[in-house]
């Protein structure tokens, strides 16, 4: 550390009476003087810096101190925030879809002539589309709408730890009547848009994919850890029952569909496979109703955290000392160059 700061005094030093030296040239014979005398003055005297320093140190010392009270009122003023993650795993691929990937390495040519595509349904990651899903706007819209979530996303103030109960900024949200009451200015309204309110849901949302082992971590960054965990579990759910929503609509209007084929074709060996392919799609729907993780498996849960996750106060104080420290320094040389320059 001691090495690197002479270094730092050093540079700052040489890089001055460089540009000093540079603006005093006027002649070739100045701009052969001052090639010698950067040659002989590459060698800073550390010991003058340094009594330079020491002679400045109380404009150091305020500078500092001002900096490192800054920094403890800002870690101090910023308020905890708690993480809640849960660990999931995707869910066995549905019969269905592997029923259908069967059915087109067998069948694929026959089914074609037929107009009937079954080449793509087993192909589609439905672990990938689900993430998707869940950053979209239509879920996070629906997510928020659906468990009345916007006063605690847009208007919480602060937790309280002991009666575990929150509390809204009064120039926000008005509790008591519940009723937005902020003064904001167009485009945005007193009543937070969806938009909006998706811009900050994402902030605190994060999903992430391992693409080694297939596992997924869903977490939620909120001042109340209650609600951290409460969202996610209900992200965990809501997912499941959208994506099982999903593959149970599109089983019902493939079977609707091919029901209509079958009465239309005569051909015996078509009808049998339009047959097969509505047998695999009441598989799909009777898997799909029977099994409330149908995408996502939980691994570990998300738990209530106890700890904070946010903010770092001792790195926050830790770098608003150094950052003045060094701010004084600068000045404090600064100063003596200018006038050693004058």
């Amino acid at each position: 550390m001691r090495y690197c700061l002479a270094f730092y005094i050093q540079l700052i030093a040489t890089a001055y009476h460089r540009i000093s030296m540079s603006n005093t040239i006027s002649n070739p014979q100045d701009a052969e003087f001052a090639q010698q005398h950067f040659a002989a003055s590459d060698e800073i005297d550390l010991r003058e810096l340094f009594s330079v320093i020491l002679g400045g140190k109380v404009l150091i010392l305020g500078i500092t101190l001002l900096f490192a009270a800054g920094a403890v009122a800002l870690a101090l003023w910023m308020p905890n925030i708690y993480k809640s993650e849960v660990l999931l795993a995707p869910a066995d691929e549905a019969q269905g879809s592997g029923g259908l990937a069967a059915l087109a390495n067998q069948f694929g040519g026959l089914a074609n002539l037929a107009g009937i595509n079954l080449g793509k349904r087993g192909d589609t990651d439905k672990t990938e589309l689900a993430i998707e899903v869940m950053e979209s706007r239509k879920f996070t819209s629906d997510f928020i709408e659906k468990h009345q979530i916007l006063p605690d996303l847009m208007a919480v103030d602060k937790w309280d730890f002991k009666t575990n109960k929150i509390s809204y900024n009064p120039k926000v949200y008005d509790d008591t009547n519940k009723k937005w009451v902020r003064k904001v200015k167009p485009p945005k309204q007193i009543i937070p848009s969806m938009q909006e309110a998706y811009k900050r849901f994402s902030k605190i949302l994060s999903v992430t994919s391992d693409k080694k082992t297939g596992f997924v971590t869903i977490s939620i960054e909120h001042k109340s850890p209650y609600i951290a965990k409460q969202w996610v579990d209900w992200l965990v759910t809501d997912i499941n029952q959208v994506m099982k929503q999903r593959d149970v609509t599109e089983a019902k209007r493939s079977t609707e569909y091919l029901e209509k084929q079958i009465e239309q074709t005569n051909v015996a060996d078509i009808k049998s496979v339009l047959y097969k392919l509505v047998e695999e799609q009441a598989k799909t729907i009777m898997f799909a109703e029977v099994r409330d993780e149908y995408i996502f498996k939980t691994i570990d849960p998300a738990l209530v955290p106890e700890e904070k996750f946010k903010p770092k106060r001792a790195l926050i104080c830790v770098l608003g000392t150094l950052l003045g420290g060094m701010l004084a320094v600068f000045i404090v040389l600064v100063r003596y160059f200018v006038k050693k320059g004058n």
